[in-house]
């Protein structure tokens, strides 16, 4: 089998990086050479790869179910969205431009022509590329810029499936009217649908399917139940609040409760995953004072708008909490741009353009926005645990006191601070190193008082192996692979019927 497919979605969140994941993951074990590819993602989500080029997290994420290294062909386009109505745009792993929505739609032919190139590289090396839209491809509004989903689409042929979310209601209606609002020529490539997020009696379902089928004529390829904590590596801030699952019960007296600041502009808040996988680790994000002052940890995540999110923290009264929780020591980790927050001051021509501002001042640093992005794989050591990670910043940190966080072999300081119970560091990643992530909650533990017991065995890549074999099981049980597999062998099939009123 050779081809390729795109999924979209009738919105965000519908279920489109879920249903990539997981025929990448049934196709892999059945010994197919599959790669994801997404054209444009607008995520503050990122990761970077072996080489140095940031991309989508969720497409690093379908290329572990792939089982295949993450490249930047992969996501050639990523819109990292920041104030002032701006978006810096990474092409090909590397940013090139900041840009409003308006100046955006002059970048798109040199755009469109590296995802053109990225998408039929991909197709000489793969057997199947299995592609992802973004967001709804009946945003009529924007359908003359489109370079991801019908846009896409027409330019290499693809046949396309569409996603519906059923738990939010309205399924029915999202994927006619997708249709619908389709022209006839976008329409031609539009084959079947998908149902995510099925709770209930399938036999109440049926006749709808039914219906649909006999309105658009086209057949509904699989209904997926609803699976509880598939959450691992979100890239749409809309998951902040995802069902993950209930809690692990601690291994000892006491629960360890995690409060994560919900930035406005938060990115990369999968570093926190890693905790969640941990038996007796709680998390929540949260937006006040009141509900940090329960937290045995609170950690400040990355932000695409550090300088503006400092200020909307400053404005909630978190600073204050924060400060409180510092004299008191009790545990604070601040990631990359919080960690940013949590030092003396921040000169920053860069982002926010707005000078010189104070930091919280709870660890001895001071950081200087640099033009040039910082795309790394630092590795080194805490607490005698090897630690890989990745970074991701233009903020360039000066460290005045306090411990470093990670060292290299030798025992240089590589990377972050420590005062106290109060930790800092621009490295993502770190806590998914198992013997890290034990070592840190045993000091958390401490440092509050807690009789906590960390796992000695837990796996965060088991845990991630595992929920992407859940998503393969999910594929290869509730979808009718033998079409799926012949759209991507043959294309869309010819005579699909046009559904009124079109464009």
């Amino acid at each position: 089998m050779r081809g390729a497919l795109l999924v979209a979605g009738t919105t965000s969140d519908a279920g489109k990086s879920v249903l990539v994941a997981g025929l990448c993951r049934r196709m892999a074990r059945e010994g197919v050479k599959v790669a994801p590819f997404k054209a444009q993602n607008m995520s503050l989500n990122s990761m970077v790869t072996a080489d140095g080029a940031e991309i989508g997290r969720a497409q690093a994420m379908q290329a572990a179910a792939a089982g295949i290294v993450p490249e930047a062909a992969m996501n050639p386009v990523l819109l990292k969205p920041g104030g002032a109505m701006s978006s810096q745009v990474v092409l090909l792993g590397r940013p090139v431009a900041e840009v409003s929505a308006l100046d955006y739609r002059d970048l798109k032919p040199r755009l469109f022509s590296a995802v053109l190139e990225s998408l039929a590289d991909l197709r000489a090396r793969y057997d199947v590329v299995v592609c992802e839209g973004a967001g709804s491809p009946t945003e009529i509004n924007l359908r003359d810029r489109d370079i991801t989903n019908m846009g896409l689409a027409r330019a290499a042929n693809l046949p396309v499936l569409v996603v519906g979310d059923i738990d939010r209601g309205g399924v029915f209606a999202h994927l006619f009217g997708t249709v619908a609002l389709l022209s006839p020529e976008d329409q031609a490539l539009v084959c079947g649908f998908v149902v995510n997020k099925f709770r209930g009696d399938a036999t109440l379902l049926a006749p709808g399917l039914e219906r649909i089928h006999a309105l658009t004529g086209r057949p509904v390829l699989g209904v997926l139940p609803y699976l509880h904590g598939l959450w691992l590596d979100v890239e749409d801030s809309l998951a902040l609040d995802a069902d993950r699952g209930a809690p692990v019960p601690p291994l000892g007296e006491d629960v360890l409760r995690v409060a994560v600041v919900r930035l406005p502009r938060v990115s990369n808040f999968t570093d926190i995953d890693a905790l969640a996988v941990e038996p007796g680790v709680v998390v929540r994000f949260v937006a006040s004072p009141a509900e940090i002052a329960d937290a045995d940890l609170v950690v400040v995540p990355g932000t695409r708008a550090t300088v503006e999110d400092l200020a909307w923290l400053r404005a909630a009264g978190l600073d204050t909490a924060l400060a409180r929780r510092a004299v008191e020591g009790r545990p604070i980790l601040g990631i990359c741009g919080g960690y940013q927050m949590l030092g003396r001051e921040i000169d920053d021509a860069v982002e926010s353009r707005r000078g010189t501002v104070a930091g919280l001042g709870l660890l001895p640093v001071r950081v200087r926005f640099d033009a040039d992005k910082t795309l790394a794989r630092p590795s080194g050591f805490a607490d005698g645990e090897p630690v890989t990670a990745y970074e991701i910043h233009h903020g360039v940190v000066t460290v005045e006191g306090g411990e470093p966080l990670f060292r290299g072999v030798d025992g240089v300081p590589l990377d972050g601070c420590r005062q106290g119970a109060t930790w800092g560091t621009l490295w993502h990643g770190a806590l998914e190193n198992d013997g890290f992530r034990r070592a840190f909650l045993t000091h958390v533990a401490r440092s509050s008082g807690r009789r906590f017991t960390v796992s000695p065995d837990t796996s965060f890549e088991g845990a991630r192996q595992a929920r992407l074999d859940a998503l393969g099981d999910l594929v290869a049980d509730h979808l009718d692979n033998a079409a799926v597999d012949r759209l991507i062998a043959e294309g869309a099939p010819a005579g699909l019927p046009f559904v009124a009123p079109g464009p």
